[in-house]
């Protein structure tokens, strides 16, 4: 997805990608990332942080050890994509029946005690 404007975000949204920002701009310049130098750098960009979303995102990138591991590489996760196209119906050839490979069956199993199923003593 791509910004241009903060304009069409909800409130949350506005708030996880200044929070998400300020942590790549503080992480990457060799900075602690905390939820105080993440509401710095929100607030020197001319935005405003809560010190909710601060503190989730400092604590996230603290956990990680770095931003270069909380951030994903690129194409390094994310979706499992969208599921293959359905058949096109159509005049699609009819598929070849697979053959059907018999199994034996295991010849049945002694019981615990070796005896045959003759009622025995158990």
């Amino acid at each position: 997805m791509v910004v241009s404007s903060l304009e069409g975000l909800s409130d949350a949204q506005k708030q996880e990608l200044i929070a998400s920002l300020s942590a790549i701009v503080v992480g990457t310049s060799g900075g602690e990332v905390s939820a105080e130098s993440l509401s710095a750098v929100a607030t020197a960009s001319g935005n405003s942080l809560s010190g909710a979303w601060a503190s989730v995102f400092a604590s996230s990138v603290g956990k990680a050890k770095s931003v270069e591991d909380f951030c994903l590489a690129p194409g390094g996760g994310g979706g499992g994509g969208g599921g293959g196209g359905g058949g096109g119906g159509g005049d699609a050839e009819e598929a070849p029946a697979e053959d059907v490979e018999e199994v034996e069956e295991a010849p049945p199993a002694v019981d615990m005690f070796g005896g045959a199923d003759d009622g025995g003593d158990y």
